[in-house]
């Protein structure tokens, strides 16, 4: 399959139509086939205030994105034999040895039977009873309470595992799908059976050989401001799902170069913590697509990616019964190690290839990896939160009808 030009420059239009109708400041596309540039177009402002536009150059937040890093540091250490994934997160992280979960019936958060310890693939896919503070439900509140969101100026990663360890989970591990800060505690795994800090083994084993030189926890030294503001349709929080409130001004500021937390990062967020450009995120995308290997560095086996791409539940999302937030539809959805998987398009409502592995993160960004078509996607902007705007769907729409044969 081909790209038809006249078809694929439609996107510039949708891109324009978004950031004119005030729904995003500023975005950009990266499409990539066969390892080859097909597309890019960026448009708008990473900064309103600043008057700066949104390019190649600009840096965002990619927020949830950052899972399918943590989920590759972890399977390159199940590659190396330190740990199987049906292993209990227990043997790693002894703070969970004693679980409880809340009954079926419970009203409370002390309503709680015996439970087992999570696995580590529980945790990858998100049926492992653990949960999000903007989820409805008795222990997304508790963790409300105390604002247990892994945010970079929230001191260490090890506390806040300690801290989520201490709550009963919000189910019998492996009975439901519910998203979850999973995959934070794996990589508090990573940090201990690797014996450094997750900053430093994704800068190490990753970030490194992949030459993505400005993608970590904090935004890089003399970055300065191609940092982009964050910007939210939201009277409250932009990330106070359960009460969200539109206001009238559709691009609110939330935060912006100069006073982030993410400029010095002290907690390492594997489940949201990620600064990126967008042809850094596009050389993962890449090795991902490539089966582990970008040029000659290989960070995975062929056969461990197909694996991670495969779906790991027993049918779709939807099949099990969650009530969370997700950054994608659940019907006719599958998930795997770290993203999405498209199990049937018809039945997920979005043109797209049986198979194509995805997943976005709160600030609207998005990507998606397509075997079938040997093709990449990475798109960028700044708005909290992803479900605002059908923009993925749409973007997938749009993707799919250039290609041709």
């Amino acid at each position: 399959m081909q790209f038809d030009r006249t078809r694929l420059n439609r996107i510039q239009t949708w891109m324009q139509r978004y950031v004119d109708e005030r729904k995003y400041p500023g975005c950009a596309f990266l499409l990539k086939q066969h390892g080859r540039e097909e597309f890019f177009h960026d448009c708008g402002l990473r900064s309103l205030e600043g008057d700066l536009p949104f390019d190649r150059q600009t840096l965002v937040r990619i927020y949830s994105m950052t899972k399918p890093v943590t989920t590759t540091a972890l399977m390159m250490l199940v590659e190396q034999g330190l740990m199987h994934l049906e292993a209990p997160v227990s043997e790693f992280l002894p703070e969970f040895a004693d679980m409880k979960a809340l009954r079926k019936d419970a009203q409370t958060i002390d309503q709680t039977e015996d439970s087992t310890s999570p696995t580590l693939h529980q945790l990858l896919t998100h049926t492992s009873g653990l949960s999000y503070p903007f989820n409805p439900g008795i222990l997304p509140a508790a963790m409300d309470a105390q604002d247990l969101m892994f945010k970079p100026d929230q001191g260490l990663l090890a506390d806040q595992v300690r801290a989520v360890a201490a709550l009963p989970l919000a189910f019998q591990p492996g009975s439901r799908w519910e998203y979850s800060v999973g995959i934070d505690v794996i990589g508090r795994v990573v940090e201990v059976v690797s014996g450094r800090s997750l900053s430093q083994f994704f800068a190490d084993e990753i970030f490194g050989p992949l030459g993505m030189d400005e993608t970590g926890f904090s935004v890089p030294k003399g970055a300065g401001d191609r940092f982009a503001s964050l910007y939210t349709p939201l009277e409250g929080d932009a990330m106070a799902l359960n009460a969200a409130m539109s206001g009238g001004e559709t691009l609110r500021l939330v935060d912006q170069a100069g006073n982030s937390p993410f400029e010095a990062a002290m907690l390492f967020s594997g489940g949201g913590g990620l600064v990126s450009t967008i042809d850094d995120f596009a050389r993962f995308a890449e090795m991902l697509r490539a089966k582990g290997k970008v040029g000659d560095q290989r960070l995975l086996g062929p056969s461990t990616v197909d694996f991670m791409m495969r779906n790991h539940l027993p049918g779709d999302i939807a099949s099990m019964g969650p009530l969370s937030f997700a950054e994608q539809p659940m019907d006719g959805m599958g998930f795997g190690l770290g993203g999405a998987v498209v199990l049937d398009p018809g039945r997920a409502r979005t043109p797209g290839s049986v198979g194509d592995f995805s997943w976005g993160g709160m600030a609207s960004t998005f990507f998606w990896v397509d075997q079938k078509n040997d093709l990449s996607a990475v798109f960028f902007t700044q708005l909290s939160p992803s479900s605002s705007y059908p923009s993925r769907s749409e973007l997938k729409a749009l993707v799919h009808a250039a290609l041709i044969e």
